[in-house]
């Protein structure tokens, strides 16, 4: 049995390159949803129906355990998925997102509870990010900002451009208008870390960021630790798919630059439905 990483697009590629650095010894098959992307925009019930559709894709694949590596697609789909169509469907597998493990980071991080979450307007709209840190740590605060030009910068390649500095510093700057005290922000889309030198360059330095590749690595990993009955079933073979909605060739070009460590590998083109 594989471990799945489903994303709307390439983002959950740096998702998945830390899997690989952390975890390299399993077999994982990474699902995107290239032809539909992006999900931000979109409404919850087209999202969970999306989310749904790979879910039982990676299924159908022998996945016993997938990550949504897309954050509307954690906040928009996930809740549905595990608790209404898991029990039907796979009721000994299981589906994860991202939203949990990088909330649970932030105690040991902010010093003085002031948060901030630059993500896409579905994740900003869904409130899943409020909510959570509301519901695990109730004296922090939190102030959102919707980026939605983010992501296409960065499927355009022009996340290292002079075109990128007016929105990164137009958001970063709309942010901590609604609170000045805030001292982390959370990069709540997966496509985001490759903005990052730009962030670095607009946001004050005080200001510590939370990129979710290596903390929700390392949830998996304890994860896995925790519940023995399905780290036992997942083979350990080294194997790497790579599936798109797209053609394979833009995928595979646009691909390097979200893994970074995989120079050469195949995809394959698939449909949902």
């Amino acid at each position: 049995m594989k471990i799945g990483v489903f994303d709307s697009g390439y983002g959950g590629l740096t998702i998945l390159r830390e899997f690989l650095l952390e975890l390299p010894e399993y077999d994982y098959i990474y699902l995107g949803d290239n032809a539909r992307t992006p999900y931000g925009t979109r409404s919850f019930e087209t999202v969970y129906n999306y989310s749904l559709q790979a879910v039982k894709k990676l299924f159908e694949l022998d996945c016993q355990l997938i990550i949504l590596a897309c954050n509307t697609a954690s906040a928009k789909a996930l809740r549905s998925i595990q608790q209404n169509d898991l029990p039907k469907i796979a009721p000994h597998r299981r589906v994860l997102g991202v939203i949990r493990p990088s909330v649970e980071a932030l105690d040991k991080i902010t010093n003085t509870n002031s948060v901030g979450i630059l993500a896409t307007y579905g994740t900003v709209s869904s409130l899943s990010y409020p909510i959570e840190i509301k519901k695990l740590y109730p004296h922090i605060t939190t102030a959102q900002e919707a980026c939605p030009m983010w992501v296409p910068l960065v499927e355009n390649y022009e996340y290292d451009k002079p075109g990128a500095d007016y929105f990164v510093k137009k958001n970063i700057e709309n942010l901590l208008l609604k609170n000045n005290n805030i001292d982390t922000i959370i990069l709540a889309c997966t496509h985001y870390p490759l903005l990052i030198n730009k962030i670095n360059l607009y946001k004050p330095a005080n200001i510590q960021l939370i990129s979710q590749g290596s903390i929700v690595a390392k949830s998996l990993i304890d994860y896995l630790k925790r519940y023995k009955e399905i780290e036992t079933k997942l083979s350990k073979n080294y194997k790497r798919e790579f599936l798109t909605t797209e053609t394979t060739a833009l995928f595979n070009k646009k691909a390097l630059k979200f893994l970074n460590i995989c120079k050469n590998f195949s995809t394959k083109q698939i449909f949902l439905d």
